[in-house]
């Protein structure tokens, strides 16, 4: 890679190289995530067993949590240092990146073995769902250094511009997982732990291309001994900026666990199972508006330290275009037939019949969601990351769980009000966040 494609490159055709290998990468995630849930779903017992996993997500949640604080967090500012021509800067940024989600990943994951029972009772497991999700669990937190480093250092390769490297590493885990499954799951006879025990083996994999590339001679920043080790003021600029990337995806857990309750409270087992479906769906649709969003991160990080405002401008209307037609079209398709896509993972009938009247609320907030995603992300490509946790707090915090407990007392109609709260948070933030963003981006690119 020459050192100023991101600054030299005609920005369509580099958004396009950055953004589709991205996209690939989201779409692979998905799909992985998908055939796991779709195994499960056609066990004996599928359902329970869907359920039970389903209460290990907001644990899953906060392991990701990690990757995109120190990830995140972090990718941006290599980016800036890079257009500024500061190289040390940008490998201190790798580094201490790298010893951040180390460190934070162990510690996670000694706590969640220690009281792994105790959550997930309090999460809302019963008698049924309990052993599911313990032996699901159980598993998965021994791989979660792997999964957490393969994440997280994927960023740093995004952001030097090998989008197309950074699309291998989650390709490769992908795949893998997909063929593991069945193996471990019904030839060996392991139910939920052989879908846990793929996921991680197939993590430790795509951990071993990550860091091969990020020692290798191929990289422009590489991972040197001399920089890992702590600096207090680059481990403060990446926590600060990567504080709303970690409390987008840690809600996302809390919020998961309320839905949960909520689901369990009207309408059973059967809806608890339907919303790990829905959960899904939502993924469906914003992880290739995410990975549009991450293409993209490069190209204004860099020519914004760079000083080249006309570029910063053009990526972004041109992101911003591409995610809402990816969010309206998904979002149509799975208003117009529901069931299809429940159908994918379980063909019960109480559940595809309950989860189709679910789905059609729960997703109508995800058609002009492609706007709100790009302006989070665009928010920390530019280094201002207080203003992107302003927006994951107000949709999270202020807009979404009050709703979720309030909708159900005020409207008769059980689980479908709980999945109300969803877009009327996606909607109201949607259309806050671009009215601002406007203004903001104004004033920013004004001062280079």
């Amino acid at each position: 890679m020459k050192d100023n494609r991101l600054q030299t490159e005609p920005v369509p055709g580099l958004l396009f190289s950055l953004a589709l290998p991205a996209v690939c990468a989201q779409i692979v995630t998905l799909l992985y995530n998908m055939v796991d849930r779709m195994y499960i779903g056609r066990m004996a017992d599928g359902a329970m067993a869907m359920a039970g996993v389903g209460l290990c997500t907001p644990v899953i949640t906060a392991f990701s949590a990690i990757a995109s604080l120190f990830g995140r967090g972090g990718a941006p500012l290599v980016a800036i240092s890079m257009g500024r021509r500061e190289e040390d800067k940008a490998e201190a940024y790798l580094g201490n990146g790298f010893l951040g989600l180390t460190a934070v990943s162990l510690a996670l994951m000694a706590l969640v073995l220690g009281f792994q029972e105790s959550l997930l009772t309090a999460f809302g497991a019963g008698s049924q769902t309990l052993p599911y999700a313990m032996d699901y669990l159980g598993i998965y937190c021994l791989g979660t250094v792997f999964v957490q480093i393969t994440v997280g250092m994927n960023y740093y390769i995004t952001t030097q511009g090998f989008a197309g490297t950074a699309m291998m590493t989650t390709m490769l885990g992908g795949i893998l997982n997909i063929f593991l499954d069945p193996v471990f799951m019904f030839a060996l006879g392991m139910g939920v732990k052989g879908a846990a025990l793929a996921t991680v083996l197939s993590q430790m994999v795509s951990c071993l291309w990550v860091m091969s590339f990020l020692l290798g001679k191929r990289t422009r920043l590489r991972l040197k001994p001399g920089r890992l080790k702590p600096d207090r003021e680059v481990l403060k600029s990446m926590l600060v900026l990567g504080s709303a990337p970690f409390f987008m995806r840690l809600s996302e857990g809390v919020l998961q666990l309320c839905f949960n309750r909520q689901a369990e409270r009207f309408g059973g087992d059967i809806a608890v199972s339907a919303m790990s479906i829905l959960f899904s769906m939502y993924q469906f649709i914003l992880l290739p508006i995410e990975g549009v969003a991450q293409g993209s991160q490069p190209i204004i990080s860099y020519n914004y330290g760079a000083s080249r405002s006309d570029r910063v401008k053009e990526t972004i209307r041109l992101a911003i275009g591409v995610t809402m037609a990816v969010s309206m079209c998904l979002g149509l398709a799975m208003l117009a037939v529901p069931g299809c896509f429940i159908r994918i993972f379980s063909s019960d009938k109480e559940l595809v019949e309950t989860g189709s009247r679910m789905l059609r609320v729960y997703i109508l907030g995800c058609l002009i969601m492609g706007a709100n995603s790009t302006c989070q992300q665009t928010y920390n490509s530019l280094g201002e990351g207080k203003k992107a946790l302003f927006f994951a707090f107000l949709r999270k915090i202020l807009l979404l769980i009050p709703p979720l407990y309030l909708l159900p007392e005020l409207f008769p109609v059980g689980i479908l009000a709980v999945v109300a709260a969803e877009p009327a948070a996606d909607l109201l933030t949607t259309i806050s966040n671009v009215f601002y963003f406007r203004r903001f981006l104004k004033r920013k690119l004004s001062k280079i």
